[in-house]
Parts: C-alpha cells; sequence; structure tokens
C-alpha cells in the first residue's frame, strides 16, 4: 500500500505532508519505507503537545478549547497547516487517544480523528480501533491513512 501512495503521488508531482501526534511518526516512517519516498516527501512534524499543534501547524487554541484536542477540527487544521508550512500539495493530520489511558466517555481510548488535505480540500474521519492496545491503534491509523490516500490520490 506504502508503494501504491508513493507512486501516485510521483505520479502527480505531488509532495506530502505529515502533522502527527497519537502515531508519533509511524505515517512518516512508512513512506520512508518506500525507496523513492525523497521525491514526495520534504518534512513533516510530530507535534504531541497541544501548544507544538499551535506554534508549527497554525491550529487555533479556541478549536482545540472548543472541540479537544481529539476532534475532526483539530484534525483538519492540522492537515492544513502542515501543508501549507511544508508546501506541499497533501497534508495529513492525525490525533487521537492510542491508550491505555486518556480515554473518556465522549473520547474513549481508540478514537483516532484523521484530516487529508489534499490540494487545499479537506475531508475529515473519525474511527474507533476500540481498547485493543496502544501499539495497535497506532498500527491501524496508520493503514487507515494509507487506505485512505490510495483512494484519494
Amino acid at each position: 500500500m506504502y508503494e501504491l501512495v508513493v507512486q501516485k503521488l510521483i505520479q502527480r508531482g505531488y509532495h506530502i505532508s505529515f502533522a502527527e501526534s497519537c502515531t508519533g511518526g509511524m505515517a512518516c516512517a512508512a513512506l520512508v519505507s518506500v525507496a523513492d519516498a525523497s521525491k514526495v516527501l520534504d518534512v513533516s512534524f510530530v507535534t504531541y503537545a497541544n501548544e507544538a499543534k499551535m506554534q508549527y501547524l497554525g491550529v487555533d487554541e479556541m478549536t482545540i478549547k472548543q472541540y479537544g484536542v481529539v476532534s475532526e477540527q483539530v484534525a483538519h487544521e492540522m492537515a492544513m497547516g502542515v501543508a501549507k508550512q511544508a508546501g506541499s500539495q497533501v497534508g495529513v493530520g492525525i490525533t487521537g487517544v492510542a491508550g491505555p489511558g486518556g480515554g473518556t466517555k465522549e473520547k474513549p481510548v481508540g478514537m483516532v480523528c484523521f484530516g487529508f488535505c489534499v490540494e487545499g480540500n479537506v475531508s475529515t474521519y473519525t474511527v474507533q480501533f476500540g481498547d485493543v492496545g496502544r501499539n495497535e491503534v497506532r498500527t491501524r491509523s496508520v493503514e487507515f491513512v494509507y487506505k485512505t490516500l490510495a483512494s484519494k490520490l
């Protein structure tokens, strides 16, 4: 799947950038596992702290206060912000609750929000992977990102 996404990015002349929170760089690392990644990747960000999301991606503090950091609204701003900062045509934002703690009734462990910005058009998703373990949530999040990118590009 990673190779397919890289091929599609190359075919379209696109660059991609990631703004990752709960995945901690795994989505970018998956892309870099492909030999031609250097043709489509210049920069990505791991913005674990709210302050980093605001400083490096331009996420609005009021968005975080109003909707919470794990929200489609924040994922949207992360995706737009990373594309703008990196000068890329594709930006991906990922924010969620990987666990084992941190979940609430409204935002349980395993809930991850995604933003995909392609040429300025943003779509967002929320996926509930369940309380399947921290690293499994992260792995499934990366798989979701690449399946979604493969269908969008």
